[in-house]
């Protein structure tokens, strides 16, 4: 692989994680098709990625320290 993302990015990690609940939901009685599980993943998704972006802009808004570009000159 020549690229790289965050774990909240992989469909893999989440699809496995709504396997998991889907099997949890199954054992009390409430059953989960292969369609709903999909989508519960592009959900997941886009909501995840969209909370990554969120977070970083209010890491950014709020920390204390400048950033240091290459060459040293400091930015934001």
């Amino acid at each position: 692989m020549d690229s790289s993302k965050t774990w909240y990015q992989s469909k893999t990690v989440w699809g496995g994680l709504i396997a998991i609940l889907a099997s949890v939901l199954q054992a009390t009685g409430v059953e989960l098709g292969a369609e709903t599980q999909s989508e519960l993943v592009d959900i997941a998704v886009t909501l995840s990625g969209a909370a990554g972006g969120l977070l970083a802009i209010y890491g950014r808004l709020t920390a204390t320290t400048s950033i240091e570009a290459i060459g040293g000159k400091t930015t934001g």
